[in-house]
């Protein structure tokens, strides 16, 4: 609400694309608007129905990292309604929506310190609000992790098993995992394996975004210009 009410006396840049107004124009906002299913490739074992908001490009992109980095925390709220819209689209909720939590893949410890919030459970509650449901968090980190940044879709997958781990029994309780970005897939995956151990029923994942697949080229041929590839809309797939 504050973020909101400096938006309105202070001068402000959109987070997408730098032009003078609220802190996310309805351009902006446009891009977010039009949730499908997602699956990574190679997708890994154990990850449930995702569904993303928007591609991880562009304006999305530099929204996400303003609100994750530089902590203009008024984009919760497009942000969060974005996500919102991926968890409705999942089609999942419509027999356990009163008892349904969304869940927020927890954050290190040391870079919640560092950026001086939570974005994940800020990004939770705001799309718990938007779709009349509850936020809570439920996973925590039960060993430290390398450094994400540079590894391939196998070496996140090792990185990451056994990492998280539930609070506590979860027998029975209907949850959907929301997060900002998916890229491999491998995080979402163990946060899902740690809330099914905990007895969770996990009926899928949202985020605001899915990283944009790039084309490679074969071994021995010539190396074309990398093209983003469109967000699979082949629900449940793999």
């Amino acid at each position: 609400m504050l973020a909101d009410l400096l938006d309105l006396v202070l001068p402000r840049l959109c987070a997408g694309c730098l032009a003078p107004g609220r802190t996310l124009c309805d351009r902006c906002c446009a891009l977010l608007s039009g949730p499908r299913p997602h699956r990574p490739d190679p997708c890994p074992p154990g990850l449930p129905p995702l569904v993303a908001a928007a591609s991880y490009a562009g304006p999305v992109r530099a929204a996400l990292l303003a609100h994750k980095e530089d902590g203009r925390l008024g984009l919760a709220r497009p942000l969060g309604r974005a996500l919102a819209g991926a968890v409705v689209a999942l089609g999942v909720l419509d027999d356990v929506s009163a008892e349904a939590v969304l869940v927020p893949v927890p954050s290190a410890p040391e870079a919640v310190r560092h950026r001086g919030q939570d974005h994940a459970r800020r990004l939770a509650a705001a799309a718990a609000r938007e779709a009349g449901l509850r936020s809570r968090s439920l996973l925590v980190q039960a060993r430290r992790t390398a450094d994400q940044s540079g590894l391939d879709a196998g070496q996140r997958a090792d990185n990451l098993r056994g990492a998280l781990r539930a609070r506590h029994r979860l027998d029975g309780l209907p949850v959907v995992l929301v997060d900002d970005v998916v890229t491999t897939g491998a995080t979402l995956a163990e946060a899902a394996r740690a809330l099914r151990t905990a007895g969770a029923d996990v009926r899928g994942a949202a985020v605001v975004a899915a990283t944009l697949r790039m084309v490679r080229p074969q071994v021995g041929t010539p190396a074309p210009p990398e093209r983003a590839l469109p967000l699979s809309r082949r629900a449940g797939a793999g």
